[in-house]
């Protein structure tokens, strides 16, 4: 069963993350009071509706209770994003992550049961959601438009393998370019190297190698 994501604001930062999950294969429904900004994702996210997220009463028309992850992505209206964030948290979603302007905002947003508060730069919303999308994901870094680094824990279906055995870089066209295991970073690991638990692997390689790899061996 797909992932269900639901992202208040389609700005910047909520567009980026809604891009990302859609392409990674999640089902995201994108809200936003802004229309022409709504109509800009109507082809790209899963269901998008013109609404103000400050309203208990259409949040809740949207079931909104029901999805596990929503992200509050409202831009500069401070007051908007704290009701939003509060009137989810009184809801009961379970993880409620929230955009802040200022660290005052940060302190209110957490106090008011926002489970994860960022000030993000534009990677972020892709970073965002690789989390969203998979606890075994440590970090996310964009390199270009094209290549992107991941640093991701090994799962039982990679634990036990060697490199040459998983064969990546034939597979997917993505390297695996170190390992970090207990505290140190192992550089260029062999082919014979074997992968233990724990281990963090390094991947280098193009965003659609990545990804794959991800929904093959890293999503939860």
């Amino acid at each position: 069963m797909k992932k269900q994501f639901a992202i208040i604001g389609l700005g910047r930062f909520g567009g980026s993350v809604t891009k990302e999950l859609v392409e990674q294969g999640a089902d995201v429904l994108a809200i936003d009071s802004d229309r022409t900004k709504a109509d800009e994702f109507r082809d790209i996210a899963t269901q998008v509706v013109i609404a103000n997220a400050t309203d208990e009463q259409v949040l809740r028309e949207l079931d909104i209770p029901l999805y596990e992850h929503v992200v509050v992505a409202i831009g500069n209206d401070i007051e908007a994003s704290i009701l939003a964030t509060l009137l989810l948290s009184e809801m009961g979603v379970k993880h409620i992550c929230v955009k802040a302007e200022t660290d005052h905002h940060e302190k209110v947003l957490k106090k008011i049961g926002a489970h994860r508060v960022l000030h993000p730069e534009r990677e972020m919303g892709a970073r965002l959601a690789h989390h969203l999308l998979s606890a075994n994901i440590v970090d996310y870094i964009e390199l270009s438009s094209q290549d992107t680094i991941i640093e991701a824990v090994a799962t039982p279906s990679l634990i036990g393998q060697t490199i040459q055995d998983l064969n990546i870089r034939a597979l997917y066209g993505c390297t695996i370019i170190a390992i970090r295991r207990q505290g140190r970073l192992m550089a260029a690991p062999q082919a014979n190297e074997g992968i233990q638990a724990k281990d963090v692997l390094v991947l280098l390689g193009p965003k659609k190698a990545i990804y794959a790899f991800e929904k093959d061996f890293i999503a939860n």
